[in-house]
């Protein structure tokens, strides 16, 4: 068996992790001369790539030298650190990429915290050095506060730095002289970064991952712990309640390159893919069948966000969508459930087609409903909640912290921005022409802030945040002051009708258009919901010829992704999502209805 080094890449959201990580695939010769190779191989995923941001980890391993290097990609949102968490279980050490003019960034921390607490050894790569007004050597001085700020250890805080361009595929030990290939980095890797120990006795292994295959069912993903695993061969399941099972290994896969590797037996330290198990979960331990000891479980943060699923019951029901049903809809919830640790799901009340879903923020949970889309559900969500607590009679709420990077002449907007939301500015520096300002604020308080804040500042703001601690409550946030235009009848909708209505909003549809009653089609100047007619054709008559009239000039409509809807809508509101169009709605769509329930509340 050739030495290993199990390696995980930790950065912030664009800094460069899997273009990295493409690169060192390509070292380690994974690829055929001339096979295309463009694009980042990973993200594998439609939304991934979509998105530009990695939301499931991967597993890939090259060999370099002798060495097998097992590398892990792991997220940089810290809406996913369940994904995180788990996966720094399997490594010995980890790469901290940042990126040569931005530095360290709040989510960089997020995951550095994880690494530096399970004490793994870290080696810093200062990437994009090619960047005009790139500051290697003060990015360099920013990583070492940053790890003495979160109480590393001297052997952490001694650690290597490799400058160079994951893009251009050069690394070097100064920026001054660039190289023409990685090898560097992948030398110092297997210098620096420990092997695993080699631990003998009765075999163990955490399952960290899972991975699923329509031939073999679920895969179970971890790192061998102790002992050896042979194909075959007996074992006991201990699962995190406490409970145990005996069942038999099938097969054994190890990583190799991309895909698996089958392989007779596996020993300590490597990471290896166990195939024929039935029931387990992420956390459970494998270990001896005769003597079992389990490991510690893993621990995930708890849930911030929630929000209501329920099924579509719109009058548009039915028509794009493949799977409609409560049934449907709670297999694949139950199903997610499986991978993403950080999620819950509970029944509302006692209704069999509802259910409250918590997750880490509204990015993760708008991941989970467009994934569920683009599978061909329908669905209803509605507003993002945050989860209370109530400590000794005190209600508490997440506070995150926000970091807003803008050029200095939208400071003042940025700070009047978040203090109106209850955000309290805790530092603020100066990088150049641009100001960096750190913010603590109330989870609620981010909901809708991302668009405010691209708008307010041209769209040259970079907004981060992630989950800092529960404070008690403070106080109300004003959300959304406009009231909805609400479509009166269900229909076309007419460019004659929506060109008289302009001057009372902005519209969310365009002329040609099918909407429905109860439909919100618009957003109102003033803040009271305002019902109107887009379906009224032209009447004509023998004066009044169809097109003498001014042409209508129609304002384009205004485009709201998904988590820009859901940030948008009120607590009376709720998002339509099918397979190919987003709607917004009154949860009661008839007009005399909603006016008697407002009276009654």
């Amino acid at each position: 068996m050739s030495d290993i080094r199990n390696i995980a890449i930790i950065a912030h959201v664009d800094h460069g992790k899997t273009t990295l990580v493409d690169k060192m695939m390509l070292a380690g010769n994974l690829f055929r001369e001339g096979q295309n190779n463009s694009s980042t191989v990973l993200d594998n995923n439609e939304l991934e790539r979509e998105r530009g941001i990695t939301i499931l980890s991967k597993n890939v391993s090259i060999t370099w030298k002798e060495t097998k290097i097992n590398i892990i990609d792991t997220p940089g949102h810290s809406d996913f650190g369940g994904e995180v968490e788990r996966v720094l279980n399997m490594a010995d050490g980890c790469i901290l990429l940042v990126d040569a003019f931005e530095g360290p960034m709040p989510q960089t921390r997020f995951v550095l915290q994880k690494a530096l607490q399970i004490g793994l050894k870290p080696l810093v790569v200062v990437n994009k050095v090619d960047k005009p007004n790139c500051r290697p050597e003060e990015v360099y001085e920013m990583v070492f506060d940053l790890m003495f700020s979160l109480d590393a250890t001297e052997d952490q805080l001694d650690f290597p730095v490799v400058y160079g361009s994951a893009k251009n595929g050069w690394m070097s030990d100064d920026y001054n002289n660039p190289t023409d290939n990685i090898h560097y980095l992948l030398d110092k890797i297997v210098e620096i970064i420990p092997a695993p120990k080699k631990l003998d006795g009765t075999p163990q292994m955490l399952i960290t991952s899972l991975d699923y295959s329509s031939y073999t069912g679920r895969i179970a993903i971890g790192r061998v712990h102790r002992g050896t695993l042979r194909e075959g061969q007996n074992i006991t399941i201990s699962h995190r309640d406490g409970t145990q099972e005996k069942t038999r290994i099938k097969e054994l896969h190890v990583f190799e390159g991309m895909g698996h590797l089958k392989t007779p037996e596996v020993g300590s330290g490597d990471i290896c893919a166990i195939i024929g198990l039935e029931k387990f979960e992420i956390g459970d331990t494998i270990c001896d069948f005769e003597n079992p000891e389990p490991l510690a479980p893993i621990s995930i943060d708890e849930p911030t966000m929630s929000m209501l699923f329920t099924i579509n019951d719109s009058p548009f029901f039915g028509k794009e969508g493949k799977y409609v049903t409560s049934r449907h809809i709670n297999d694949r919830l139950e199903k997610e459930l499986e991978k993403n640790l950080a999620l819950k799901v509970e029944q509302f009340e006692d209704s069999t087609d509802k259910w409250i879903v918590s997750g880490r923020g509204v990015l993760h949970l708008s991941v989970l409903v467009e994934t569920m889309r683009r599978e061909g559900y329908e669905l209803q969500v509605g507003q993002p909640q945050v989860i209370y607590k109530n400590i000794d009679g005190v209600k508490y709420e997440p506070i995150e912290e926000l970091t807003i990077n803008v050029p200095e002449e939208f400071s003042s907007k940025m700070i009047d921005m978040v203090t109106r939301r209850k955000g309290e500015m805790t530092s603020m520096e100066s990088q150049g022409d641009r100001v960096n300002i750190e913010f603590n604020i109330p989870s609620r308080g981010i909901i809708g802030l991302r668009t405010n804040v691209l708008t307010a500042s041209q769209g040259e703001a970079i907004m981060a945040h992630r989950y800092k601690e529960y404070q008690p409550y403070k106080g109300d946030i004003q959300r959304r002051v406009n009231g909805s235009m609400i479509a009166m009848e269900t229909g076309n909708a007419f460019a004659y009708s929506i060109d008289k209505l302009q001057d009372r909003g902005k519209f969310f549809i365009d002329p040609g258009e099918d909407v429905y009653y109860g439909e919100v089609v618009g957003e109102h100047v003033h803040d009271n919901d305002l019902v109107i007619n887009v379906t009224k054709a032209k009447q004509l008559t023998n004066v009044r010829a169809s097109g003498s009239d001014d042409k209508a000039r129609i304002i384009p409509k205004t485009e709201l992704s998904l988590e820009e809807c859901l940030e948008y809508i009120k607590a009376d509101e709720l998002v339509e999502v099918t397979p190919k169009s987003m709607r917004m709605r009154k949860i009661i769509l008839d007009h005399n209805e909603r006016k008697k329930a407002n009276k009654e509340s």
